[in-house]
């Protein structure tokens, strides 16, 4: 232990030694560069007497002392501090006083001086100043401070005194320090050093006095019993009155340091049998004289600390569940409260307006919800009945929030313990904390029992939430939208997850009416309430941030409802339906939230859809073809929707409108093709492969979908439905290329086309696609991008070029016509003739339609036929078929070459007068 003490030392000094040299360098450093700035500059300064050197040293050295002794004077100091008076050599207002290290004359005013005076501060500290005047009284005194607790410990250890005298003894120890601090302080003590008047050793003197008799009283009552608590608190008291003036007097210095002895006291002092009313009384006193303390001189990292000792002090005690005392628990966190709301807050309504909350306020919301949520869900004291002393505790916070607006925090963290206790009792995931094992986390059983008082709990809170948090919302709807949004939140989250949990916990989840009429005063009441917010808003009724949570708390407790008293079909229908209420709403009011309710409920709506796409739950779902729950479940949404979309288009015209005629435009959709697989899966729509037939048709739809959407847009131009007719016809392209061609083509698949030799599953798959296709490719030209209407009619020519192709297999092959049964001569042949044929039929019509990617396909088209004709008729086909599969080739190609000749001479013919021009 010496020898360590003794390298600690010798570390120390060397460090002084080091930083002390390092100091004169730099002092030279400084030196040579004001010498070289001077000579830059052609300022050469006269050469100083003695005397008159002398004398400007003395002056420039003046200034420091002056500033620090200004630095420790305290404004509570009745002792004034007398100026030197001004003398004719000072230096005028506004110029720089030159330092112990500059020349004696400043330079003359025409002559151009660099600004050298900053490099050149003397009353700079460097660290040897530090370690020797500011390091050195701090640590001294925490060592004295820590020296009388410590000779008080090894005198019980040691058994050399009795408890008496060892009490004795060290409040005589804390009595003189004291008394020293006070004396030095009256004797006129001064900081010679500028920049250390933080080392004031006098608060530190009383600091460590204070330390010591706080920790003497403690023992004379929670250790020995010398004391009863009356004479306890009283001492206690009196030595907080104390230190409050002497911190007063000293600074913030002091009152820091003495929070962090007054709150150590109680675990170097041990006991083997605390008292749980010593030490949360011994607490309260530290705490309240802490913050009159703090308020006085507007300390707010004081007050935070003290709260954050108070709160920590409390949790530790809590750990020794269920043997901590419930009253002493509820003591201590009412003694938070009110010492937040009557000292700290006291009388400080003419900042309310100018701060959103107050940040220390913090600190004791964390702790004294965190104790609440403790007595609500610990198993121990849930199992002691300290619910309803913990749900006291909550709405206290909310009380104090409410009278003091800058305990805004206290809101917050009342909302959220509450919401973290209801959702805990949610079986079988429920929120537990263990305080005993210091631990809060998920346990698979519910913690809170199901009981009545549970229920009555959880009503009388959120009755409470809702009382404070609307009226509260109104009284700041005007003067702070930020305050009147937290409250307004608050009383309606925090209902809401109570009625959601309850029901969850004690109602009947398929159908409860007692809870379904609890949600439906819930509607009306944050209804009612968003419009009584908005009439008190400036200017009134423009539907701000707190009004918006209450009408969107109203929607919530509407979808609510609409689950608790319907059955699961009845409840998507009218969800869907739900959107024209707001809807209409707009035509009276023009809150923006009311178009993202109707958003919202769209989101409900794909929500139940995803989650059962039967509507009603497959077991229940009727095999009637077009007539069944399918219908109302997709198309009243969908018509709702549009109706939605057509009254926003009326009134507000924003982003919601645009989500509504999307949603109208996909259930439509969703519509015909959920009903379609119903009709020919036999009613059943979530079990058995896709079929081609039916891929068919939901290529149909998404093609008649893009037309219908570009119409609509030709009509009422919208960016949605723009972009969503596009994103159909996108669509409907990828999965002809995918389905149609690769995964569901018959040629692969082997399925049957069908016995009927025109109408078969080749016309329904092929031949519609490809005219609905062509179609909308020569509908949107002009209204789309070209490479829109391109890729429509590329589509459209592939589907005829494999209709055409597949009709001709099936006419050689039959109504199975898989690859692997082989090709004939003659069905060869046709092959190349047909697609000889198709190629001057798309030459034709992109001529025709002046369709340049038609005329491409063609050329495409014809250059298949003549490497097939070339590579594979040569050698399968014998006789006249392989001459005739040449002559006709010829033939073809000639005819085209003319064709294109002609063509170009009239092209020709044509483009001279516009040369002309």
């Amino acid at each position: 232990m010496f020898e360590s003490l003794i390298g600690l030392v010798a570390i120390i000094a060397l460090f002084v030694i080091i930083s002390r040299q390092q100091s004169r360098i730099g002092l030279i450093e400084r030196e040579l560069g004001a010498l070289r700035s001077l000579v830059l500059s052609g300022a050469v300064p006269p050469v100083a007497k003695p005397a008159e050197q002398m004398a400007a040293d003395g002056k420039a050295e003046a200034a420091p002392v002056v500033a620090a002794t200004a630095d420790i004077a305290s404004p509570a100091v009745s002792e004034p501090v007398v100026q030197a008076p001004a003398t004719e050599t000072e230096a005028p207002a506004g110029e720089a006083v030159s330092g112990p290290w500059s020349t004696s004359e400043a330079p003359k005013a025409a002559e151009p001086v660099e600004p050298v005076a900053a490099s050149k501060a003397p009353g700079k500290p460097d660290i040897e100043t530090a370690l020797g005047t500011r390091w050195a009284v701090w640590v001294g005194g925490i060592a004295l401070a820590l020296g009388g607790l410590f000779l008080i410990r090894y005198t019980i250890e040691a058994g050399i005194f009795g408890p008496g005298v060892r009490l004795t003894m060290a409040a005589v120890l804390g009595l003189v320090l004291v008394a020293g601090g006070e004396f030095i302080r009256r004797t006129g003590f001064k900081v010679p050093v500028q920049g250390v008047a933080g080392a004031y050793v006098p608060a530190i003197l009383t600091a460590a006095g204070a330390f010591i008799l706080f920790g003497t009283v403690y023992a004379a009552h929670g250790i020995y019993g010398f004391i009863g608590p009356a004479l306890a608190f009283t001492l206690l008291g009196a030595i907080a009155v104390a230190t409050i003036a002497a911190a007063l007097v000293h600074g913030l210095a002091l009152a820091g340091i003495g929070l962090v002895g007054a709150m150590v006291t109680p675990m170097l002092i041990a006991s083997q049998a605390p008292n749980p009313w010593a030490l949360f009384g011994y607490l309260a006193i530290v705490l309240a004289a802490t913050s009159v303390i703090a308020r006085m001189r507007d300390w707010k990292a004081l007050v935070a600390a003290a709260f954050f000792c108070t709160g920590i002090w409390t949790i530790l005690y809590m750990t020794n569940a269920p043997a901590a005392n419930l009253s002493s628990i509820l003591f201590i966190d009412a003694v938070t409260l009110a010492v937040l709301a009557f000292v700290w807050l006291g009388r400080r309504d003419e900042i309310v307006a100018a701060r959103a909350f107050d940040w220390p306020s913090i600190v004791p919301a964390l702790f004294v919800a965190f104790s609440a949520l403790g007595l609500s869900v610990d198993p121990a004291f849930a199992a002691a009945g300290y619910a309803l002393p913990g749900a006291a505790i909550l709405a206290a916070m909310v009380a104090v929030a409410l009278y003091r607006p800058l305990a805004l925090p206290l809101l917050y963290a009342a909302g959220l313990a509450t919401v973290m206790i209801y959702l805990g009792i949610i079986p079988p995931t429920s929120i537990v904390s263990d305080f005993s094992a210091g631990a809060l986390g998920v346990d698979g059983l519910p913690v809170a029992t199901s009981n009545a008082l549970t229920l009555r709990i959880g009503i009388a809170l959120g009755l409470v939430f809702i009382g404070a948090g609307l009226w509260a919302a109104r009284k700041f709807a005007a003067s702070s939208s930020l305050r009147s949004a937290s409250w307004a939140a608050s009383g309606i989250i925090v209902p809401l997850v109570i009625l959601l949990a309850l029901w969850f916990t004690f109602g009947n989840l398929d159908r409860d009416f007692v809870y379904a009429a609890a949600a439906a005063l819930l509607v009306v009441v944050f209804a009612a309430g968003g419009e009584w917010i908005a009439r008190a808003e400036e200017p009134p009724l423009k539907g701000g941030i707190a009004v918006s949570f209450a009408l969107g708390g109203s929607a919530i407790a509407g979808l609510l409802m609409l689950h608790m008293a319907f059955n699961s079909g009845w409840t998507t229908i009218l969800l869907g339906a739900a959107v024209i209420v707001p809807a209409m709403a707009t035509r009276w009011r023009s809150y923006p939230v009311l178009g993202w309710i109707s958003v919202g409920a769209v989101i409900a709506v794909l929500g139940r859809v995803a989650f059962d796409p039967t509507i009603v739950g497959a077991e229940f779902l009727s095999t009637t073809p077009v007539f069944n729950w399918l219908l109302p479940g997709y198309g009243v949404p969908a018509l709702a929707f549009g109706f939605g979309a057509w009254q926003l288009a009326r009134t507000t015209n924003g982003r919601p409108r645009l989500v509504m005629e999307a949603a109208a435009a996909l259930f439509a959709l969703l519509a015909v093709a959920m009903l379609v697989r119903h009709a020919m899966h036999g009613g059943v729509i979530d079990t058995g492969p896709m079929t081609l037939a039916e891929q068919a048709i939901y290529t149909l739809i998404a093609i008649g979908a893009g037309a219908i959407l570009v119409a609509l847009d030709m009509r009422s131009p919208s960016s949605v439905l723009r972009y969503g007719s596009m994103a159909a016809g996108v669509v409907s392209v990828a999965l002809i290329v995918i389905r149609h061609f690769v995964v569901l083509n018959p040629l692969f698949t082997d399925e049957s086309t069908g016995r009927i030799p025109v109408f078969n599953l080749l016309f329904l798959a092929y031949l519609l696609p490809a005219v609905a296709a062509g179609g909308l490719a020569l509908y949107v030209r002009g209204k789309r991008p070209k490479w829109y209407s391109a890729m429509l009619a590329l589509v459209a020519a592939l589907l005829a070029f494999a209709y055409a192709t597949l009709s001709v297999r099936r006419l050689f092959k039959g109504e199975f016509i898989g690859l692997w049964s082989g090709l004939g001569q003659l069905e060869t042949y046709t092959y190349s003739a047909l697609w000889l044929v198709i190629g001057v039929a798309l030459l034709t019509a992109g001529v025709w339609l002046k369709s340049q990617v038609l005329r491409i396909a063609s050329a495409a088209l014809i250059a298949i036929a003549v490497l097939k004709v070339f590579l594979f008729d040569m050698s399968e086909l014998e006789g006249v078929l392989r001459a005739l599969s040449f002559i006709g080739l010829g033939g073809v190609l000639i005819g085209i070459g003319l064709f294109y000749q002609r063509l170009l001479t009239r092209a020709a013919r044509e483009e001279i007068p516009v040369v002309e021009q």
